[in-house]
């Protein structure tokens, strides 16, 4: 599993129940606005490739160069008693579930308990958080940086969350820290920036 990033990890997961072994690409393509999953609206400025493979019904992952190397997961709508991730261990290693009073500020704590559970892996650290906007509304930004147990590989990432009545929208990116994150994280966060909720 260490050849992952959080978001390919999680999905893959969750489509060993549900979907075919391979995942089925689609091509998002750049220069106008593109919907993901189902409530957040974008401008990629290159084409993206869409992941059939669903984390969570209201989550959704775009790659460039496959979900090992850079993964884009954007989720919309999360409801209170609903999770980041698919659970797929409720019993020995149950997710946390979004909270209905959840704050801004209770954003990033969410996003990292719920990789440390889904990853199983306590090398997790968030760092950076500040306030932004996200879709013309007040948001959190935050930077993280993991690496799965077993492995030396870090990956860096950075999410940008907000609620609206109650619900989380967020996107994250994550890619590994050697030249992947680097060179893909502007590209990830101008679509940050582009978002309309």
């Amino acid at each position: 599993m260490n050849r992952f990033t959080l978001a390919s990890a999680l999905a893959l997961a969750g489509s060993l129940l549900s979907a075919p072994a391979e995942a089925k690409y689609t091509v998002v393509t750049h220069g106008g606005p593109a919907l993901a999953a189902g409530g957040i609206t974008v401008n990629p400025a290159e084409d993206w490739n869409r992941d059939s493979r669903k984390p969570i019904k209201k989550g959704e992952v775009w790659t460039l160069d496959g979900p090992s190397l850079n993964a884009l997961y954007f989720v919309s709508g999360l409801a209170a008693g609903e999770t980041l991730y698919r659970d797929a261990d409720k019993k020995n290693r149950p997710l946390p579930k979004m909270n209905g009073s959840m704050l801004l500020t209770d954003i990033p704590e969410f996003f990292e308990s719920s990789a440390r559970v889904a990853l199983n892996t306590s090398l997790f650290e968030v760092s950076n958080v500040a306030p932004v906007k996200l879709g013309g509304h007040d948001a959190v930004r935050f930077s993280y940086r993991y690496a799965v147990q077993g492995s030396s590989l870090i990956r860096n990432g950075v999410a940008q969350g907000t609620l609206i009545k109650g619900q989380l929208y967020l996107i994250d990116f994550a890619a590994p820290s050697l030249f992947y994150y680097e060179r893909d994280a502007p590209k990830a966060e101008a679509i940050m920036a582009s978002a309309r909720l």
